[in-house]
């Protein structure tokens, strides 16, 4: 699918483009079409990482997460001088965080330590947990909780902590986990908070309506594993939707308030949303700099034809957390079919991507040298590649050496919403932290990667293929802001891994 065309190792970057007249290839004249909706990350308003990272304060999450599994949960983490903090985890039954099942909050102590040599510009940390409880919220949870702790011997142990459910008491507080009392039940859940052990803060100016720009500072967390059994050994190299400050954060926030009031035993109730269907069409951008697993730096522009039901997607690769030393763009398209409600994870829709075309841009020597130096028949056929030149490599069946592989089929979660501002949003699958690619209905994603925005002005020409569409001014985002333009990324660590080149 869209997001996932490439290996995980090699997710792609926005592609900056534009209409242009004809291009001369082998004798042939053909329309060359990219999409005029984008302006280099770097114009962006500017972003600023604290280095080493101050933590001191509350930090809230602006809106309900979803996590692998799914898990649909909200938190509010408060840290303390002198390394002590204190963390809520709010976890609800819906995917808007109206019902909630369960709440825990987590005491313990985080030491930062070096700047990571793995995921550039992020701040490695140690934690120790002094203790951990669990608010149950009905009856119905504590069921839940205990099934899981009986699955285990260990668990069947922990479990007896815990009431019978004709027991439960609304507002009583279990302890999971104790390291004065060496009680321990949170490995039985497949818990951890290893989150803690990988940083980052930034700050950023967020545009304001008819008002001057507003200070917002944001924490990322360490990324959670997509496959449950792995989350105790997985040490995390890329983010989660990050936390807000609570004195610094975006505008409007219905959720904000809320969150910052809350603790176990007064779980947030979030706002209703009205749900939005997913009507794919038009392009959609990443508003700035991703970071993914596996060291990975990106932007993403994504175009639907609608009626067509066939996609264009622009990766651009880049060696920095701040986008802008491109490594090597891709360009994919194919068709997509489905759009069937998702049974497992509410609120979502599943579709199939098929990926039947790819074109490779290397922006940098080190890329250009390494395809220059692959087998002619494994990406793009004969001839040595050049920085900032784009080459067609479907008739190569993709690129060995980008761990890119033609025809491809991935099976998709997608979801669309509306943020405070009315700016729409597109969530599309994440991708699996082990690098492979989700190729089976059994390896759908259960959670999202973040979200892209719609550039205005693109709805109206949806269903009419590129090459039939007018030239377009650069459009705008709905918050009117100008479409990002991905730059190019960079080959990160593509030679020294594997796990990077994998593309199934």
């Amino acid at each position: 699918m869209p997001a996932a065309m490439l290996p995980y190792a090699c997710v792609l970057v926005l592609l900056g483009a534009r209409t242009t007249e004809t291009d001369r290839t082998a004798g042939r004249d053909r329309l060359r079409w990219a999409p005029p909706c984008q302006q280099p990350v770097a114009s962006r308003a500017p972003v600023t990482a604290l280095l080493p990272p101050r933590l001191e304060g509350p930090w809230i999450s602006t809106g309900c997460e979803v996590r692998p599994g799914p898990e649909f949960l909200t938190r509010s983490y408060t840290f303390f001088p002198g390394r002590l903090f204190r963390a809520y985890q709010f976890y609800y039954r819906d995917p808007l965080c109206r019902d909630p099942a369960h709440s825990l909050v987590i005491k313990g102590k985080v030491r930062l330590r070096q700047a990571s040599w793995v995921t550039r510009g992020a701040t490695e940390a140690d934690y120790h947990l002094h203790k951990v409880g669990i608010v149950f919220h009905s009856r119905h949870a504590l069921l839940d909780i205990a099934g899981r702790l009986n699955r285990t011997q260990a668990g069947r142990d922990c479990a007896q902590q815990l009431p019978p459910a004709r027991a439960w008491l609304p507002g009583a507080l279990y302890e999971l986990l104790s390291a004065r009392a060496e009680r321990d039940c949170m490995a039985a859940l497949g818990f951890t908070m290893h989150e803690l052990s990988l940083v980052r803060v930034q700050r950023r100016l967020q545009p304001q309506p008819r008002a001057g720009p507003r200070l917002v500072e944001e924490l990322y967390l360490g990324d959670i594993h997509t496959d449950r059994a792995e989350r105790r050994h997985y040490r995390p190299t890329g983010y989660q939707r990050p936390l807000q400050s609570a004195l610094h954060h975006a505008r409007p926030c219905p959720a904000c308030s809320l969150l910052a009031r809350s603790d176990e035993h007064h779980p947030p109730v979030l706002p209703a949303q009205t749900a939005l269907p997913l009507h794919l069409g038009g392009r959609w951008v990443s508003p700035g700099c991703e970071v993914r697993p596996a060291v990975l730096f990106l932007t993403r522009l994504f175009t639907f034809h609608g009626h067509a039901r066939s996609w264009e997607g622009h990766y651009h690769h880049f060696a920095d957390p701040a986008c802008r030393r491109p490594t090597f763009t891709v360009h994919a398209a194919g068709r997509y079919t489905g759009g069937t409600p998702s049974a497992k994870v509410p609120g979502g829709t599943e579709l199939v991507f098929q990926v039947t075309e790819a074109r490779v841009t290397p922006m940098d020597q080190a890329t250009t040298a390494m395809l220059s130096s692959s087998e002619p028949s494994s990406c793009g056929g004969p001839g040595i590649w050049s920085p900032g030149t784009e080459r067609d490599v479907t008739a190569t069946n993709g690129c060995l050496p980008l761990g890119i592989r033609l025809p491809h089929v991935e099976y998709e979660l997608f979801r669309m919403e509306r943020d405070p501002l009315g700016q729409s949003l597109l969530f599309i699958g994440q991708r699996p932290t082990d690098g492979s690619s989700p190729d089976t209905p059994e390896k759908r994603p259960t959670s999202y990667q973040a979200p892209l925005v719609l550039c205005s002005g693109a709805a109206r020409d949806f269903g009419r293929p590129p090459q039939h569409r007018p030239l377009l001014q650069t459009p705008r985002l709905h918050n009117g802001g100008r479409c990002p333009q991905g730059a190019p990324l960079l080959l990160l660590l593509l030679v020294l891994s594997p796990a990077f080149l994998q593309w199934l």
